[in-house]
């Protein structure tokens, strides 16, 4: 190993440290930190992530990631290594153009922002959110324009969070799925709907977290690497492969959307803990391809869990467990869980809903950033969007704009990521069963062990290293398309609803 080989392995460990830090302050502020202890931990979050900054954009780094890529060096380098210093110097030749103070105000803004937006939905007033949004949106644009001053401020953000994509493909990928998505879901909706009133009674929290923990062991998630706690938006945080966390929010009115909650951020979590070993604290380690990341979380959610196969070999012990579910049989369990309506809360929607909440966002998105639309019009700008696709308008701010947390960090771009990776899931379930044979059949007989090892082979064990267009090149051979999403909602839902039957 080259000496400058080593120095950067060691400034790398200090990095992961600074990392580890950081995102456990979060984990603390999300889930059990008292109202009291905000301030301390504002502080020590901003002193934290200020020191790792300089660190990441010192001159030592950035004469050691230069050494390493001079000929003589970098043929030295193993595939791994050559991928993390070429994707530290990348990211380092932009985060270097960042003023520390910026980058100061940045973190603080961020923890003021996440904290209003907390009160903001308990007390279901934009408000209050407002100004910490208005805020969050200039700091964005402020330093994007040092990052990237090449690129269109939304393709910028766009790229943060599926490197390699721009608006222009998804709009085209967008484009191609409503075009067959708004005929669908009308068709749907105007079809007798199923009788819901068995789920319309009060559960039992507790059970649901028995039920949480059931489910992530069915799926595979390892407890030995992986924790659980509770938070207001569910959410996955991973410190290191071997120490990934998930979070949930249990509601006595409803038991379907913890499950789904449990199985979406177990997908998440099942990806981070079985990326390959080495790359365990590097740049090559995670996957920061958030489009290719939500396939994954989705890709479990609902083309396993909202499949009545997969409740086959298990339903009968999630009815011990949540024994409000003792009248309800697997057929009407299965039709209430693929049950497509038009409801406010994105993280609750069934599949092909969901397709239309994202889309608004990503529409609100571009609003923001190319037509300047005020922060004050935006409650307003949604309920129309709500309106328009769904037929239905929020009855208050919580269940309208403050619904998702997003914003609040100052996650720009993330939201068109869902849908990308619904559209990747239909992708790669053609290419699984053309592999592995009927996924159907898989799940009945309780084998979702060869299907979490076929996406572990095939996706999780490359962590960062293939970009999302490598990865659908190397999966199913093609660049991404609409098309098999389509195919798989139409066959689905004909055997719920007879109109899908007849559409063309």
């Amino acid at each position: 190993m080259s000496e400058l080989l080593g120095k950067l392995k060691e400034i790398n460990a200090k990095l992961a440290n600074f990392t580890t830090i950081s995102e456990l302050l979060y984990w603390d502020m999300r889930t059990i930190m008292p109202e009291g202890g905000f301030e301390a931990h504002a502080n020590a979050m901003d002193y934290i992530q200020t020191e790792s900054f300089r660190l990441s954009n010192s001159d030592e780094l950035f004469e050691i990631l230069k050494g390493l890529s001079e000929p003589e060096e970098w043929e030295q380098l193993d595939d791994m290594w050559k991928f993390i210093v070429k994707t530290m110097r990348e990211d380092q030749e932009r985060s270097r153009r960042i003023p520390e103070e910026v980058f100061r105000r940045a973190v603080a803004i961020t923890t003021e922002s996440e904290h209003a937006w907390e009160e903001a939905k308990q007390a279901s007033d934009f408000s209050i959110f407002a100004p910490h949004l208005k805020k969050q949106i200039e700091i964005t644009k402020e330093i994007k324009s040092y990052t990237h001053p090449e690129m269109e401020l939304y393709d910028a953000l766009l790229n943060d969070y599926e490197k390699g994509m721009d608006s222009a493909t998804i709009d085209r990928i967008f484009s191609e799925l409503r075009e067959g998505l708004v005929p669908l879901v009308r068709q749907i909706l105007a079809d007798k709907q199923p009788d819901d009133s068995k789920f319309r009674r009060k559960f039992d929290t507790e059970a649901e977290k028995k039920v949480q923990k059931y489910l992530l062991s069915y799926i595979g998630f390892d407890w030995e690497r992986g924790t659980t706690a509770e938070s207001e938006h569910p959410f996955t945080l991973d410190l290191t492969c071997s120490d990934v966390r998930v979070t949930n929010h249990f509601r006595e009115d409803d038991v379907i959307d913890p499950m789904f909650s449990a199985i979406h951020e177990g997908g998440h979590a099942i990806f981070e803990q079985n990326v390959n070993p080495e790359y365990k604290d590097t740049e090559a380690g995670g996957c920061s391809y958030l489009g290719i990341h939500e396939s994954q979380s989705r890709f479990f959610e609902n083309i396993l869990g909202r499949n009545i196969n997969f409740w086959k070999p298990i339903y009968a012990d999630i009815q011990k467990l949540q024994p409000e579910l003792a009248d309800v049989s697997l057929e009407e369990f299965a039709r209430e869980i693929n049950h497509v309506q038009a409801s406010m809360i994105r993280t609750a929607a069934d599949e092909v809903t969901y397709c239309l909440h994202v889309i608004l966002r990503y529409e609100v998105e571009k609003a923001i950033f190319r037509e300047g639309v005020a922060v004050e019009d935006l409650p307003a700008l949604w309920n129309s969007k709500m309106k328009e696709y769904l037929g239905i308008v929020p009855k208050n701010d919580a269940e309208g704009i403050l619904q998702d947390m997003h914003w609040s960090d100052g996650s720009f771009g993330y939201f068109p990521t869902y849908l990308l990776g619904s559209i990747y899931d239909g992708m790669f379930l053609e290419a699984m069963e053309a592999e592995l044979g009927s996924v159907d059949t898989l799940l009945a007989d309780g084998k979702i062990g060869e299907i979490r090892g076929w996406l572990n082979r095939k996706i999780h064990w490359y962590g960062n290293t293939r970009l999302p267009k490598e990865v659908l090149q190397a999966v199913c051979g093609r660049e991404a398309t609409a098309q098999p999403l389509l195919r798989y909602f139409r066959e689905k839902y004909a055997r719920y609803y007879p109109n899908v039957k007849n559409l063309k």
